[in-house]
């Protein structure tokens, strides 16, 4: 009777991992010194490149900035690092909960997956670029008439999301603004209020 059977024998699987590890040292080994030092150079200008300061012209909440960033920097860093905006949050930083929604030239985005770079000569607005002075933007008004908010710390990018789903006409509906706000979550559960607020602006007409 055959005593064989399909399990893998770990003995055979550590000689194969040996005479790969053993293979890669060999050829190491014999490599000649240059190019081990070329390849070294080429990744140290890699990760120079990375941290390079890069010049950025842009215009946040109608002032024009002149920054250095570096290529890896997000644009919601940038605001709120650099440039000390703090009303725009860092929630997931993946890109899920919305907090750090802005308008980039008109347009709402998650500034965390923006790159700062890829923001040259464009307008920004963030929260802080709503009101004029101490008057309230129309949207932040009925935010607090409608209690649209708990904890408050998703209500900019709530806001920001909110003007924008009325400029891009997906405000006709309880339904419709439900769909287009899916992208910022508010742990809170102030959701039935957000809309209502929305509602109200956008049956009032007014210039957003």
């Amino acid at each position: 009777m055959s005593t064989h059977n399909n399990e893998p024998n770990p003995n055979s699987s550590s000689r194969r991992s040996f005479l790969k590890q053993s293979t890669a040292l060999t050829a190491i080994a014999f490599t000649p010194g240059a190019a081990v030092s070329a390849a070294q150079k080429g990744w140290d200008e890699q990760v120079a490149l990375a941290f390079e300061q890069l010049p950025l012209r842009l215009e946040v909440n109608g002032i024009a900035q002149q920054v250095n960033v570096e290529a890896r920097v997000t644009l919601l860093d940038l605001l709120r690092d650099q440039l000390h905006l703090t009303g725009t949050k860092k929630g997931c930083d993946y890109g899920q909960c919305g907090a750090c929604t802005v308008h980039v030239n008109g347009e709402r985005v998650n500034s965390c997956l923006t790159l700062a770079i890829t923001t040259e000569g464009c307008q920004v607005t963030t929260i802080e670029g709503l009101a004029k002075g101490e008057e309230l933007h129309p949207m932040q008004q009925a935010f607090l008439k409608h209690d649209g908010f708990q904890c408050g710390y998703c209500t900019p990018g709530q806001i920001m999301s909110a003007v924008a789903c009325i400029k891009e006409g997906h405000a006709d509906s309880p339904e419709e603004i439900r769909e287009f706000m899916s992208g910022n979550i508010c742990r809170c559960g102030a959701y039935p209020n957000i809309v209502n607020a929305i509602l109200e602006v956008k049956a009032k007409g007014e210039k957003l």
